[in-house]
């Protein structure tokens, strides 16, 4: 017998580790790994090693082919009679090769690829952001599911309480103590109690969906909700990922200023210029020749009416407006947190007046089961203080959860 009775208990033991297990922190990472968001910062990495590799080309020589024939209706003559020299042909044909090296551009390509390159961290840390922000969708699905898993457990309670109390009651029937009708009102109670049941199942089901596709993981409708243990932290830092990607904004101005400072300086070219025409550089020699100069270039952007000083002017604009978003994100990020930390603190007095309740309520459904035993009150009397201790019980566990709610909301608003 002893060994039937551990093997049971071994069995059971076993089905509760066995059961699959969820906790909050596990959403999470799920979220940020696996909705398909996550998947841009990837993208845009690809994105911006293609538009480096073509800026860095402005660095290379660059290499130019053209052909052309031409036939033209006058040409150039030398008027000097019985000179001997041909008229050219009005025909003319020309192929070319040119290679164009940068010599010296005043910095600008290293200032395009700084610039691209802070474009990148800005659009991955928005990426960021905009995953940071699934958390709180994350933490409405989650204490759903698992404010349904505590009413589940609270009707089991409930359900069982009834079946003991129905099995007194017909006791009593059969022994005259009760009127024959006194188990038909905790039956009907049963009853609704299934549908209750019913109820939560589906909507659980629904909740647990929505959590899967959210965090791009298969989630059976029997795991197990863990309720996290949440603690928060009152004190004026405010760590959100917004912060950074604002300061992310203003680095990648002061890099579109510096580029655009460059655009102006002086740019050296270096230039070969190879090809095989009739006439050739020798316009006398009317006959295909091969040619060919060599040489450098100074291109310099003297005066362009302001038009660069006034880019400038405007990437400065930008950057006061990304100190007032930076003020205002802030200044709501605060707003948000009091309201939160309010809401922190009705819950908990809340919670302190359930537990009171709750107590006063078991007094009273102690006495109403005396009282039904003795065929003092009815069944319909009964249930009303069951159900009484019922609710008050499931307004504790709601407030629990609420509270776990609003505190894990805290953190996300606070950026811990």
């Amino acid at each position: 017998m002893r060994r039937i009775t551990s093997f049971i208990f071994l069995s059971l033991s076993l089905g509760v580790f066995a059961q699959e297990q969820l906790t909050l922190d596990e959403c999470y990472q799920l979220v940020t790994i696996n909705y398909p968001l996550a998947q841009q910062s990837g993208l845009l990495e690809k994105q911006n090693a293609i538009e480096l590799e073509v800026i860095g080309a402005e660095a290379l020589p660059q290499l130019n082919f053209s052909a052309q024939a031409t036939y033209q209706s006058d040409v150039i003559e030398i008027p000097i009679p019985n000179a001997g020299i041909e008229p050219l042909n009005k025909d003319q044909y020309r192929a070319t090769v040119s290679v164009n090296q940068l010599i010296y551009g005043g910095g600008q390509v290293n200032a395009a690829l700084n610039a691209k390159s802070s474009v990148l961290k800005t659009q991955q840390k928005q990426v960021e952001v905009n995953l940071y922000q699934l958390k709180k969708q994350v933490n409405q699905l989650y204490f759903s599911v698992l404010l349904l898993q505590e009413k589940d457990n609270l009707l089991n309670s409930k359900k069982e309480q009834l079946q003991a109390k129905l099995k007194e009651v017909k006791s009593g029937i059969e022994n005259g103590m009760l009127l024959p009708t006194s188990d038909k009102t905790l039956e009907a109670e049963l009853l609704k109690i299934n549908q209750q049941f019913l109820e939560i199942d589906l909507n659980k089901t629904t909740l647990i969906e929505n959590l899967s596709l959210l965090i791009g993981k298969t989630l059976s409708t029997k795991v197990h909700f863990q309720d996290p243990l949440i603690t928060t932290v009152s004190n004026s830092i405010i760590s959100r990922p917004e912060l950074d990607l604002f300061q992310l904004k203003k680095e990648e101005i002061k890099n579109s200023e510096q580029l655009l400072s460059k655009q102006n300086s002086p740019k050296l070219i270096g230039f070969a210029n190879g090809g095989y025409g009739n006439p050739g550089l020798n316009m006398l020699d009317n006959s295909f020749q091969a040619f060919y100069t060599v040489g450098v270039k100074l291109n310099w952007k003297v005066f362009d009416w302001n038009a660069n000083k006034k880019k400038r002017e405007s990437l400065a604009i930008n950057k006061d407006i990304i100190d007032n978003e930076t003020v205002l994100f802030e200044l709501n990020t605060t707003m948000e947190l009091n309201q939160q930390q309010s809401e922190i603190e009705k819950l908990s007095g809340f919670i302190a007046s359930d537990l009171e309740i709750i107590q006063l309520r078991k007094e009273v459904l102690q006495s109403a089961e005396s009282q039904l035993r003795n065929g003092v009150i009815t069944s319909s009397a009964y249930i009303t203080e069951l159900t009484n201790l019922y609710e008050d019980q499931n307004n504790l566990s709601a407030h629990k959860i609420q509270l776990s709610l609003v505190k894990a909301n805290y953190n996300i608003t606070k950026g811990q």
